[in-house]
């Protein structure tokens, strides 16, 4: 850094600085910040609006309808970019600031970068009480901004312009961290923004980030290789930081090196192409029974990148209780869960550490011959699911038809109810790290969000491909308006509502667990006298997209044709079943509270079914 200084307002600072931050990808240097998602109102738009105007052709800030949908959106475009560039979000104080809440949770559960600049009241107090401020009498530095303290991995309220030559260069370590990465926040005060501040010009020189990859300690690889070395019967748990960590190939070498099976987690789908003989299919509630036979006689399990949610467990019931657990990831957090034999460091070096270390190590052939054979039936089981023919419409059917047309380069998007567990359990992966399904924060209404991010995302590297959202009737109603986002900034999406009547999936669980239906479709809801069908065509059309509702697969087949033809988001709308198409296998136990006491001998026999599976639970050892 140089003697010279600069005069700035505290929001150009912020802006200059994000606009020299750079990152190599594949060769190309790009801005490491891709842009933001921004609404203005007072708490942001006089003073970081006016910054973020001077740098509109480098860091393009795109209008959104919800804040919360922004912060979905920016978490969609992260994850197209494997976490390598994040986009900042920016809102207005009081409840515009508020409305990103909800993505700030899922960007940490999901572990994903995402910048928050929001407004916030102002330092001096003078003005106080001020428009949206929440005054809490015992503590006036205490505001709605500090409920991002509990969703965020790192939180800082600007009070003096000089603070964000200490903060910004730490939020940014942090969204580039693999170990700590998440959402940061920072909180600007609406008179703060405007102050002037002589800046070091060196602040501000261009700087290229780099991602750290933490090398496992010697000692760790030692213990992991004398684990997986003696084992009979290994798996691999895939999950999704194989692909954040760039370790697509050293994860399929060490599987055929020492020819083990692989299984994915819900996040790590698309990590190996479906035809790959190794890949046994996706595993846990959401699975397959191939995955999950395979991962139930297994004496080692080698999980790597994988949060072990309880979707991937079975809730601690999808392994014997006697296998040893090797666990490979960044986070310490996430190495050490259920007394795993730990391996705290990046995957792709972490993998290759780990298959020199077991070179020469073979197993039996019998072991990944069984895998094999399950896997057959399993593929065997999704065709016949996917089949369309003299049987009610499903989502299985309609993710058949998408999954055959759909090129291998095309991004799927599906989110919370039904769709993730069908998508899940019936794709096909025809690329690698092509599939989305967000069930880390499991948020409905991410779909078409997340969908419409990851799109500004996949132009930039690849324009010809498509973005495709799997979207269930109750997502859409909840958040539907970056429909109209996509259109406005043509960033092409093809979205599939399948309208099902309301929430069926959680009326398919109330009803597993003896309950009768209520309140979850709309016809079994005693407060909606007189039921009827929202007209999903016309209100997307009414947005910009093209639209048409077809009656049955088949029809749905010609209509995701013209969509990919067309230049502009298209909306393909079918009816299922509520009913009937569920897919029925592959599923592990799942934990969920049952009532013990009831009136109802079906919610008690429920009950006493539910539990008999607890006896498979792991006890953490």
């Amino acid at each position: 850094m140089t003697d010279t200084t600069v005069r700035l307002t505290v929001a150009q600072a912020i802006i200059r600085y994000l606009d020299n931050q750079f990152i190599k990808i594949d060769g190309e240097e790009l801005r490491v910040c891709g842009g933001g998602f921004g609404i203005f109102g007072h708490g942001n738009v006089t003073c970081l609006g006016e910054a973020l105007y001077n740098v509109q052709d480098t860091l393009p800030l795109y209008r959104g309808q919800n804040e919360q949908s922004m912060g979905f959106a920016a978490a969609g475009y992260s994850k197209q970019w494997l976490r390598q560039r994040f986009m900042l979000c920016t809102a207005s104080a009081g409840p515009g600031t508020a409305n990103l809440l909800t993505s700030a949770a899922l960007a940490h559960a999901n572990r994903l970068p995402m910048l928050m600049l929001c407004g916030d009241t102002f330092q001096t107090r003078l003005p106080d009480p001020v428009l949206q401020q929440l005054e809490h009498f015992g503590d006036p530095t205490f505001g709605v901004n500090d409920a991002f303290k509990t969703v965020t991995r790192y939180w800082d309220r600007i009070t003096h312009p000089a603070q964000i030559i200490q903060s910004l260069p730490n939020a940014l370590a942090t969204m580039l961290d693999p170990a700590d990465c998440g959402p940061a926040f920072i909180g600007l005060p609406q008179d703060v923004q405007g102050w002037a501040y002589d800046y070091p010009t060196g602040f501000f020189d261009k700087k290229v980030q780099k991602i750290r990859r933490q090398r496992p300690c010697e000692d760790e690889i030692a213990a992991a290789r004398d684990i997986i070395a003696n084992a009979k019967r290994p798996v691999i748990i895939a999950g999704g930081g194989v692909q954040y960590s760039g370790a697509v190939d050293e994860l399929t070498a060490l599987a055929e090196g020492l020819n083990i099976p692989v299984v994915e987690t819900i996040a790590g789908r698309a990590n190996m192409l479906a035809d790959h003989p190794l890949n046994i299919g996706p595993l846990g509630v959401t699975g397959s029974d191939s995955a999950n036979a395979v991962a139930e006689k297994a004496d080692v399990i080698v999980a790597v990148g994988t949060r072990l949610q309880d979707f991937t467990t079975g809730s601690w019931t999808a392994f014997a209780k006697d296998a040893k657990i090797v666990t490979v990831n960044v986070g310490r957090h996430d190495a050490m869960k259920h007394q795993s034999t730990p391996v705290v460091g990046d995957a792709k070096t972490s993998l290759t550490d780990l298959h020199g270390a077991l070179s020469g190590v073979a197993y039996d052939a019998a072991w990944v011959d069984f895998a094999k054979a399950e896997r057959a039936k399993w593929d065997a089981y999704v065709a016949a699911n996917v089949a369309h023919g003299n049987r009610p419409n499903s989502y299985a059917q309609a993710i058949g038809v998408v999954n055959d047309l759909c090129d291998p380069r095309d991004r799927v998007v599906a989110a919370a109810g039904g769709l993730p567990a069908e998508v899940t359990a019936n794709w096909r992966t025809k690329g690698l790290s092509t599939v989305d399904v967000e069930f880390g924060f499991s948020c409905m209404g991410y779909e078409i969000a997340g969908g419409w991010g990851a799109r500004i995302a996949q132009a930039q590297r690849e324009p010809d491909k498509d973005t495709i959202v799997f979207c269930g009737d109750g997502s859409y109603l909840m958040m539907n308006s970056d429909i109209y986002s996509s259109v406005l900034t043509q960033k092409k999406m093809i979205l599939l509502v399948l309208d099902n009547g309301g929430f069926a999936v959680i009326n398919k669980l109330q009803n597993n667990t003896g309950n009768e239906s209520f309140n979850n479709l709309i016809a079994d809801t005693p407060t909606v006298p007189a039921p009827f069908s929202v007209d999903f065509e016309a209100h997307a059309a009414s947005m910009g997209a093209n639209a048409e509702t077809v009656a049955n697969p088949a029809e749905l087949g010609e209509a995701f044709k013209r969509a990919k033809a067309a230049d502009k988001t298209s909306v393909i709308v079918m009816k299922v079943d509520p009913y009937e198409g569920w897919t029925t296998e592959g599923h592990t136990w799942w934990e969920v509270g049952t009532p013990s006491v009831s009136d109802s001998a079906k919610v008690r026999d429920a009950h006493t079914d539910w539990e008999s599976s607890r006896s498979k639970q792991r006890k953490g050892l």
